[in-house]
């Protein structure tokens, strides 16, 4: 369950940070979990009546380097797999808590690690886990098919068992999704091969074309409504270029033409109000970037809508059941 009840004190979060930042071109994204916490974002968490627990940052200091040979096309792989091996076993071990876990980025690689480890969890209960994919990018691309060799861009194509980094994880099991329970949102960048491998899989991409034309309501009411069908839950992997650069500066990728302010608060909002959400990525804030602290902020604003902060005490629509009530 994710409402926010100060009588409620069951309701736990656990946060952890991962400070990488050698998945994209431009460096600074391992300041992003110090910022999130400077802005506030661990008391804004507990003033919603959740038992929150910062775990400090994910150390990897002492993961062996595998005897696997790097794949072409795949920039600082092998520290990359160290940070994926360390977050997928500890994403999973917060998962089987039955805290929502919380991942400080950090580029939008660590989602490879933390995703596939809270997969692995809801695997073993026999529950889909669904991700909506808050971005500008798709980040469905392989290293046979990306141009700059950036694994951020990765992220999304390894999560749904494409080839190409298949011993990323080492010893660790892999716990792939299905295409169908990708949704991309907020798309509006998008390579040629990529899109060409999206086209294949079927991957479902709400773009801002679609979002202008329908609305972020009428879609994001559409994915809840489809996890619910299929009795699944809910990880919202949340990059910051999802929103326009006008609102969230901070960032290495900025793509004009973002989710304004109220659209990205309505996504949050109704997310809320489904029940379904059980982790959460927040990625790719680079504090070096940014303008006064102002795209953590921003950040901070939307993370408290998703987990119920509101003007009013007005009932939601869908009273914020969670999957195990």
């Amino acid at each position: 369950m994710i409402g926010a009840s100060k009588s409620d004190l069951t309701k736990r979060i656990a946060v952890l940070g991962a400070p990488i930042d050698i998945g994209a071109s431009q460096r600074g994204t391992l300041m992003g979990p110090a910022a999130l916490r400077t802005a506030g974002l661990l008391t804004l968490l507990d003033g919603l009546g959740f038992e929150v627990k910062d775990h400090g940052d994910l150390p990897i200091g002492d993961v062996a380097d595998l005897a696997d040979a790097p794949p072409d096309n795949a920039k600082h792989y092998r520290e990359i797999q160290r940070w994926t091996r360390a977050l997928s076993a500890r994403a999973y071990e917060l998962a089987r808590s039955g805290a929502i876990p919380i991942f400080l980025g950090g580029d939008h690689t660590l989602s490879m690690g933390s995703v596939n480890g809270v997969v692995r969890h809801w695997h073993e209960i026999g529950r889909e886990l669904f991700v909506v994919w808050l971005d500008a990018h798709a980040d469905y691309n392989t290293p046979a098919t990306t141009l700059s060799g950036n694994m951020h861009g990765m992220s999304a194509a390894f999560l749904c068992g494409e080839p190409g980094l298949d011993s990323l994880l080492g010893r660790e099991p892999r716990s792939p999704i299905d295409p169908d329970q990708l949704q991309l949102f907020g798309t509006r960048s998008i390579d040629k091969r990529e899109n060409d491998l999206l086209r294949d899989r079927r991957i479902s991409v709400a773009d801002m074309r679609q979002i202008d034309e329908f609305g972020v309501g009428v879609l994001i009411r559409r994915i809840i409504d489809k996890v619910k069908a299929r009795q699944g839950v809910l990880h919202v992997s949340f990059d910051l270029d999802f929103l326009d650069p006008s609102l969230a500066p901070g960032v290495g990728t900025t793509v004009p033409g973002g989710a304004t302010y109220r659209e990205a608060h309505l996504v949050m909002e109704m997310l809320h109000d489904s029940g379904l959400v059980q982790s959460v990525d927040i990625v790719e804030l680079n504090p070096f970037l940014d303008e006064r602290g102002r795209t953590a902020r921003t950040a901070m604003e939307l993370i408290g809508s998703l987990f119920g902060q509101q003007i009013t005490d007005r009932p939601t629509p869908t009273n914020a059941i969670g999957p195990d009530d």
